[in-house]
């Protein structure tokens, strides 16, 4: 007994054995060869290579073939060898159900179920309207296919209810499916549609009715909705309940596997057929880049026009106070840092509300790079106490290592060259595993897509062919099967005092690099000097432009290390350096400016 895809890849075909006497005497398209049996439905298969036909043979009577036994194989929903090309669907419901697949993993993660049930639920109803997709007078459908919305329905502030899909037939959507029908989604107001037929409304060129369609559209300050769009839909969701995940967690939790988005189509039913242009719509072949996120964000946000969101406090996961904290665990500082990243935030006035608060609506829409922002500060103290200039900070190493070892009993002094030598190593062999994954990385997923409906037989052989060609080849080279993917955490690091492998330094003394002066502490070193000696002009991308001949060997490893930490480029964590300094040095860049101001007038005469 044997049991084999149809032509279409649909449903499962169950195969007996050949009756002694079969008819159909044409050669096999697959093989050539003519040998034919006889499957369950009565369809005509190729025995040699297993190819099903079209052409069927009615059986009235099976018992009348002898050494015959039929199996029953349950192929699901009957309906579904009728519409082999799916239910009728458009481009938004696939983006929405990413975005439920999404906040469903987000709710694993340990989020509150109130992000994906009210607030992520909102912004999408919210953007539907804003495209004109949804909950508007003339919303867009497409392919002759219009719907008959009632003026009960035109009531911007029906936020009660749940956002209504443009199909027959409905997807998941951000609600618990307990008390849900399985039909589809239960709806307070729902949307009349008039049906079409399957043969008026199937594309040749796409699975969805509007992919088409969809891939051609630009409508003037519209915002097109795509894959990474749901990430910036997903990130806002978070900073609104101001949840404990920041935006480079959440890009390193979609590298691990943890929130769905390179394949993310392969989670869609079974009835929601993609092919040719779904294709350039929903698949992706690149990592989520942590500067195009965030543009993104901006951009949604603007578009959404939402309201001011909730003010982040000094009790907020994004206070940099907080965040600066973690990230001196991270990368295994000492905590006596702390209390002076603290009071770098409070002399530049990035720790008010107001700073750290996103307002959409404000003139100059913009959002704080939490993360970024943080990880600048801890830069800028270690610049504070160790210059960082490849000459102080050995020296300052020299000293602390005689203390430590006439010393021994005592609390140790922070050793810079120490540190350098263990979170080197560590970082090195930590980005090395991180590219070969990103190298082993298979981009093409387990559901292919195919260009039209007539090549998803092709495509199914192809992805067989190779699915049956990788495990041969596992299995003569002997690999070890790949482990279950590890458990999501907000730390990359694990600094533990009790390793003899690992020195932890979070318990270390900064008595060498601080002197009392009165009461309060104040650093060794006097000097400092400025990342960024001159900032670009306003029409300009970039804050500054960084190229590592220009800058110490020791600051390259510092910013190194935390770019790798947080997944951005060095150029983008030392522009925010620059900006920390800006606000911290008014008085030395104002100089900076008189005297070129002086220069100037000086040419001029």
């Amino acid at each position: 007994m044997r049991r084999r895809d149809g032509p279409s890849g649909g449903g499962k075909e169950t195969v007996r054995s050949a009756g002694p006497e079969i008819e159909f005497k044409e050669r096999c398209t697959q093989c050539a060869a003519v040998s034919w049996g006889l499957t369950d439905e009565g369809k005509y298969y190729c025995t040699s290579c297993h190819n099903v036909t079209e052409k069927s043979k009615e059986v009235l009577n099976t018992e009348a073939i002898p050494n015959t036994k039929i199996q029953a194989i349950n192929r699901g929903l009957k309906r579904k060898r009728k519409l082999e090309k799916g239910w009728d669907w458009y481009v938004c419901e696939g983006f929405q159900y990413i975005l439920y697949q999404q906040a469903e993993a987000l709710k694993t993660l340990g989020v509150g179920p109130e992000l994906k049930n009210e607030v992520l639920h909102n912004f999408w109803k919210r953007y539907l309207q804003k495209s004109k997709q949804a909950y508007c007078k003339n919303p867009v459908y497409t392919l002759r296919r219009k719907a008959m919305v009632l003026e009960d329905n035109l009531n911007h502030s029906d936020w009660a209810s749940e956002p209504e899909l443009l199909s027959d037939v409905n997807c998941p959507l951000f609600v618990e499916s307990g008390g849900e029908s399985q039909s589809g989604v239960h709806s307070e107001k729902p949307f009349p549609i008039t049906k079409a037929s399957q043969s008026e409304t199937a594309s040749i060129c796409s699975g969805s009715l509007d992919g088409v369609e969809y891939s051609q559209r630009k409508e003037k300050g519209i915002v097109k909705m795509t894959v990474p769009r749901t990430l910036a839909f997903c990130y806002l969701s978070l900073l609104w309940q101001r949840e404990a995940i920041t935006l480079s967690d959440l890009l390193r939790f979609v590298e691990e596997g943890h929130i769905p988005y390179i394949n993310a189509f392969q989670h869609f039913p079974e009835e929601m057929k993609l092919y040719g242009r779904d294709k350039g719509i929903f698949a992706i072949e690149s990592w989520p880049d942590y500067e195009d996120i965030y543009n993104k964000v901006i951009e949604v946000a603007t578009f959404l026009d939402l309201p001011r969101f909730p003010d982040i406090t000094k009790e907020c996961y994004f206070h940099p106070n907080i965040l600066c904290m973690k990230y001196l665990m991270e990368v295994n500082l000492p905590d006596e840092m702390h209390s002076l990243t603290c009071q770098v935030v409070k002399m530049t006035g990035i720790g008010e509300v107001d700073f750290l608060t996103f307002d959409p609506i404000a003139k100059m829409a913009k959002t704080v790079k939490y993360d970024v922002q943080a990880v600048a500060v801890i830069v800028v103290v270690l610049k504070l106490l160790f210059l960082l200039d490849d000459h102080l900070e050995w020296s300052l190493s020299n000293l602390a290592e005689k203390h430590n070892e006439k010393n021994k009993e005592d609390k140790p002094w922070f050793d810079f060259r120490k540190w350098y030598q263990v979170m080197k190593k560590t970082v090195d062999e930590k980005k090395q595993k991180w590219e070969e994954a990103r190298a082993k990385y298979l981009w093409k997923s387990e559901k292919p897509l195919y260009h039209s409906s007539i090549d998803r037989s092709v495509v199914y052989k192809r992805r067989e062919m190779v699915v049956s060609l990788q495990r041969q080849f596992s299995t003569l080279v002997d690999s070890i099967p790949t482990v279950g993917k590890k458990s999501p955490s907000s730390f990359q690091f694990n600094w533990i005092a009790e390793d003899t492998d690992q020195t932890c330094f979070h318990g270390h003394s900064l008595q060498g690099v601080l002197k009392k002066k009165g009461q309060s502490p104040i650093t060794k070193n006097s000097l400092y000097w400025l990342s960024t000696q001159k900032f670009c002009k306003s029409y300009c991308k970039h804050v500054t432009t960084y190229e590592e001949s220009n800058f110490s060997l020791s600051y390259q490893f510092i910013l190194n290390l935390f770019s790798f930490l947080l997944r951005i480029k060095t150029s983008f964590l030392h522009e925010e350096v620059s900006l920390i300094e800006k606000k911290l040095f008014k008085k030395r860049y104002s100089k900076t400016k008189k005297k070129s101001s002086r220069s100037k007038k000086v040419r001029r005469r």
